[in-house]
């Protein structure tokens, strides 16, 4: 009658272990490995672009245009939990290598979306101090990256901003909310009203 109980517990304390450092040196092992499988050179660019916190979340020929391409961001390291996915970002930037080997961003996100050409559709007008950010890779139409501005004490749920590679234009632009067709930048931010006057 004793010898299933002392199975019992015997399984549990295998199971279970002592404490919780092997769940610790997991989790920190599978993050070594990760950083390990991306190549010396889109860390390096990495840092380049956004300095030493930077990490590279996707690399390769993102675009679909043959040349290599790297997704950064400075994640917040312990993101806070929310109804929406993703991963909190304060900043994040694509960037392509030229043939020299330089690295050229082509869009970045800090306070508002934008490219070379100005500020993506769909940007808000008020400067935004992180993102959630989601992105997907589709072998037709490469690397689609989804931005939610996080509002800090809100609980207003906010559509995400699509951004893609347009093969037309040759740049990273925003989508309308159907994600069927992409929107024009603005060279400035405006409050549309005050155009109006």
């Amino acid at each position: 009658m004793h010898r299933p109980l002392i199975l019992v517990m015997a399984a549990s304390f295998v199971l279970f272990g002592c404490g919780s450092e092997g769940a610790k040196t997991t989790a920190e092992t599978e993050k070594k490995a990760a950083e390990q499988a991306v190549p010396e050179e889109m860390q390096d660019a990495a840092k380049a672009l956004l300095g030493s916190e930077a990490q590279v979340l996707q690399f390769g020929d993102l675009a679909r245009t043959g040349k290599q391409e790297v997704l950064v961001a400075n994640v917040v390291p312990n993101t806070p939990k929310s109804v929406i996915a993703g991963t909190v970002v304060t900043r994040a930037v694509v960037a392509e290598k030229e043939e020299d080997g330089q690295w050229v961003e082509l869009m970045r996100a800090d306070e508002h979306l934008k490219n070379a050409k100005g500020f993506l559709g769909q940007t808000p007008l008020v400067a935004v101090t992180g993102w959630k950010l989601q992105y997907e890779q589709s072998s037709e139409k490469g690397l689609t990256i989804y931005f939610t501005p996080i509002k800090a004490g809100s609980n207003e749920r906010t559509l995400p901003i699509a951004v893609a590679w347009n093969p037309a234009t040759k740049r990273y632009q925003s989508m309308d909310l159907s994600y069927q067709h992409f929107l024009n930048e603005a060279p400035t931010l405006e409050n549309p009203r005050s155009m109006l006057r």
